[in-house]
């Protein structure tokens, strides 16, 4: 069987639809890791959850930063942005199942060799420290405390990891890793400002893939969530999100070979 791991689809579901065409033809039906950011942006975000959802096994995805925003918007924790486009989603009337699905989906994948995180690894966390951490903040999600996790959810701080980070501290440090993650210091010190490509990072910051002594480095790292880096296919890194929003690509990596695939896409967002 063939796993294919996908950049973000932020709502693009006919774009989707293209990949999983050109994929099928590859030969038996696929599975798919999508790499999150499932929704939001993009013109068919409800279109895009279902799809999804109704995949049933035949689709993993992790939890990304426009997801978990959805999930504290339905809430009624955070209000909705101007540029969202979740409004087909909170008014449809599968809109609980969709929610608590959502919520179950794991921060953290490991699949033949490949981690499949929506944003970055923090470079003191091993493997297995990944995938514990990824946990403790799955259990809370899908737990009966769930929305008191998700008010307490936003903030930049604490900015460094500790293994003596308890309560929510440890659970917001945990979850920005996973879903916000694009510079960090050498110290592991995490940056939520700086959103350009790997080649503007201001003096003291380095893409969280780049810190010496990363201790992910001895596994294939695959992610999404920054599509002002692009398409990156290193031996231990794979970065995916191509920009299918922006009028980008939708990329698509078979870990089999690392074959890629891609399709063009419409243009749903401008910058700005």
């Amino acid at each position: 069987m063939s796993y294919f791991v996908v950049g973000d689809l932020q709502g693009c579901a006919a774009s989707f639809a293209q990949l999983r065409q050109l994929l099928h033809q590859e030969g038996e039906p696929p599975r798919f890791l999508l790499a999150g950011d499932l929704i939001n942006r993009g013109p068919q975000s409800l279109q895009t959850l279902r799809t999804v959802m109704q995949m049933g096994e035949r689709a993993q995805s992790v939890l990304g930063n426009h997801d978990l925003h959805l999930l504290a918007v339905a809430c009624g924790i955070r209000p909705a942005h101007r540029d969202d486009t979740l409004d087909d989603i909170l008014n449809a009337p599968d809109r609980d199942e969709l929610i608590n699905w959502l919520r179950h989906r794991p921060l953290a994948i490991h699949e033949q060799g490949h981690l499949i995180v929506h944003a970055g690894v923090l470079p003191q966390w091993d493997l297995q420290q990944a995938l514990a951490l990824a946990s403790e903040v799955e259990t809370m999600l899908r737990s009966d405390r769930w929305m008191d996790f998700l008010r307490h959810m936003y903030g930049n701080q604490p900015d460094r990891w500790s293994d003596d980070l308890a309560g929510h501290d440890r659970l917001r440090c945990i979850i920005n890793a996973f879903t916000r993650l694009r510079f960090c210091q050498a110290d592991g010190t995490m940056d939520f400002a700086v959103k350009e490509g790997a080649a503007a990072a201001p003096e003291g910051l380095m893409p969280w893939f780049e810190v010496p002594g990363r201790r992910t480095a001895d596994v294939t790292v695959v992610f999404g969530h920054w599509s002002t880096l692009g398409l990156v296919m290193r031996p231990n890194l794979i970065a995916l999100d191509t920009g299918c929003v922006w009028g980008g690509k939708l990329s698509a990596v078979r870990l089999e070979d690392r074959a890629l695939f891609q399709v063009p896409c419409p243009q749903a967002r401008r910058p700005g």
